[in-house]
């Protein structure tokens, strides 16, 4: 069943037309993304949807009696209203048929007779439509939202107006959600979430009885939610079954097809170009009207071609980051530190090394201190007990959250001259180098977006010979293009990164380590996000099944039992880790003995010996943790 349709829909601010021709429609059940560059009208659709904006051509429909909830500005509210007042508002037609139910149930106890019965009457009916509304499930569905989003009973008692807006967002997901409209739009609802609460946001999503349109430039997020994305490109909206990956494989599909069909028509149009040519040459030298006019009905032919648009290329940033500041091996050593604000407990004795060239990604709830590391990797903050060792060499270039720029009314080009005391010429190679061409160079600073301020950033903090990059949350504001921008200007720096990041596509895209802020500890683990995920989650599978399995006398038998089995998984990851290194050095060594062919025959089969016990510790791991 068709829940939402738009047809044509086209929109104009003044004389500039921003939507053009949007068509598509949502059916029940959809989990629907919608992509594309910031600015091309996403936010505008959600709008027109919602009645905040009007639309100047088309057909918009929604299916009759379907109720709407829309994720966009945070309303306005009584200045004594608490967090808890707020997710009420939630249940408000619920709770007024609660206070009459209560009225009601004082006026029966002091009535009698026939006005009794018309009281128990409209109290039963009251009870009937308090029942169907979900009135004896409010304490539940409140309960399960709120621990999603880590609003715990201190949180609710917090006054709404003094939240900071990332926290008023996620009230107001929050409210949204428990509203439970038929239709759930949703504008960048990830934006202000740690990572636990987004991914109990893709599992609340998935079992949602109504459609969802979500824009969002969290890739991780799209491909674990949405059956479908909406492409916004050049004012237009075209629909690919699927997730965000598989839009992006076939969207590249296509790509390549609508390239080989352009290629295929220029050079139908160039025959016929050079035919009009030769039909005009012979005309002129056989003053043959005839030949004038074949050359002039091929061009009227050329004139009424459906001409095909060349497809745009994806924009890289193609450079090649070579460091010319060496450091020491060891780039940060954080040791047994304490750290707190007042009474609140930030770090005890936590500790994290940082080796040259790791990419480390910090990860955590909000509020349990990445930051915080950050500020004392940087210098910014001392712990009040421990150690944070920097090596010899070591010199920082740190992207904050929010980029600032020490004069935002310069030019990027007067701007990159000063600080980097370069000529015009050599200004202009740079900065093309980061995307900057030709009169993108004159743009104020202060009009850039948020993806071309991290381009000019990084253009400025690499070329100050920076080995280690500290990154503080650089996706935020982003849009996907500029996200894979950067991930493929970072993947070429020879350097160090350390990192927060909420954005899991990103973190798999640059981390080769995870370090997890939990119970005021660091807890390293040697891979990606989804290695981090999958050790997370065998060891939660493995807490889950003892505890379905055991009885509460078997309790502390089959707790020791998994305590040895951690050990051993411990073990054996560290016996993992130690083969999987052996086997690197050995790769390596061979390009020493390139032509020592015994040698290479020895080390050759060093590395087959290594791999077969690789197979088998793998084989054991799995066995283990199943």
């Amino acid at each position: 069943m068709i829940e939402l349709s738009l047809q044509g829909i086209s929109k104009y601010y003044g004389a500039v037309k921003v939507l053009e021709n949007i068509s598509f429609e949502l059916y029940s059940g959809d989990r629907v993304g919608m992509v594309g560059r910031n600015g091309t009208g996403k936010t505008t659709i959600l709008k027109v949807i919602y009645g905040i904006e009007n639309y100047n051509d088309g057909n918009l429909s929604i299916s009759k009696g379907k109720k709407v909830g829309y994720l966009d500005q945070i309303p306005d509210y009584p200045d004594d209203y608490k967090v808890i007042d707020v997710l009420n508002i939630a249940f408000e037609e619920v709770l007024k048929i609660k206070c009459e139910m209560e009225k009601l149930e004082k006026d029966m106890s002091v009535v009698q007779d026939k006005a009794l019965e018309t009281i128990m009457k409209k109290y039963s009916d009251l009870q009937v439509t308090f029942e169907h509304l979900g009135g004896y499930e409010i304490s539940e569905k409140l309960s399960k939202v709120c621990i999603g989003f880590n609003i715990d009973e201190e949180y609710k008692q917090r006054k709404f107006i003094e939240l900071s807006g990332g926290e008023k967002t996620t009230v107001i997901l929050a409210k949204i959600l428990l509203e439970n409209p038929d239709i759930l739009l949703l504008d960048e609802p990830t934006n202000h979430l740690d990572v636990n609460s987004i991914e109990w946001l893709e599992e609340y999503l998935k079992d949602y009885n109504g459609c969802v349109l979500i824009i969002s430039h969290d890739r991780y997020f799209l491909d674990k939610t949405v059956n479908k994305i909406i492409d916004i490109e050049n004012g237009k909206a075209k629909v690919y079954k699927g997730n965000y990956s598989s839009f992006i494989d076939e969207k590249e599909k296509q790509r390549k097809l609508q390239l080989e069909a352009y290629n295929r028509q220029q050079k139908k149009i160039g025959e016929m170009q050079e035919a009009v040519k030769r039909f005009r040459d012979w005309g002129t030298r056989a003053d043959n009207e005839a030949m004038f006019k074949k050359a002039f009905n091929m061009e009227k032919r050329i004139e009424k071609m459906d001409k095909i648009d060349k497809p745009q290329n994806h924009k890289k940033l193609n450079i090649n980051f070579s460091l010319n500041q060496k450091s020491s091996n060891d780039i940060v050593r954080v040791e047994d530190i304490d750290m707190s604000y007042g009474d609140k407990i930030i770090f005890k004795q936590a500790g994290l090394i940082v080796k040259a060239k790791e990419r480390i990604g910090i990860i955590g709830k909000n509020g349990c201190g990445k930051s915080t590391l950050l500020k004392l990797i940087l210098g910014e903050e001392t712990p009040k007990n421990g150690l944070v060792k920097l090596g010899s060499g070591v010199k920082f270039g740190f992207l904050e959250q929010e980029i600032t720029f020490e004069d935002s009314s310069k030019t990027i080009l007067d701007y990159i001259r000063e600080m980097l005391k370069l000529n015009e010429f050599n200004a202009r190679n740079l900065l093309a180098k980061f995307m900057f061409y030709k009169d993108d160079v004159f743009k104020k600073i202060s009009t850039l977006s948020g993806g071309e301020k991290v381009r000019l950033k990084l253009c400025i903090m690499l070329e100050q010979d920076v080995n280690t990059l500290i990154l503080d949350e650089p996706t935020n504001h982003l849009d996907i293009e500029s996200r894979e921008m950067l991930e493929n200007g970072l993947s070429s720096f020879e350097g160090t990164i350390i990192f927060i990041s909420h954005d899991r596509y990103f973190i798999n895209k640059i981390a080769n380590k995870i370090a997890e802020v939990n119970n005021y500890k660091l807890k390293e683990y040697l891979g990606n996000y989804n290695y981090y995920n999958e050790k997370k989650s065998a060891v939660k599978e493995i807490k889950e099944t003892k505890k379905k399995k055991t009885t509460v006398k078997e309790r502390s038998n089959e707790d020791s039992k998994r305590k040895i089995k951690l050990r051993k998984l411990e073990k054996m990851e560290s016996l993992i880790q130690e083969h999987e290194n052996k086997i690197i050095f050995k790769e390596k060594e061979m390009k020493s003995y390139a032509s020592d062919y015994e040698k290479l025959e020895q080390i050759y089969k060093e590395i087959e010996t290594l791999k077969n016990e690789l197979n088998e510790l793998m084989n054991e791991w799995i066995e283990l943790s199943s």
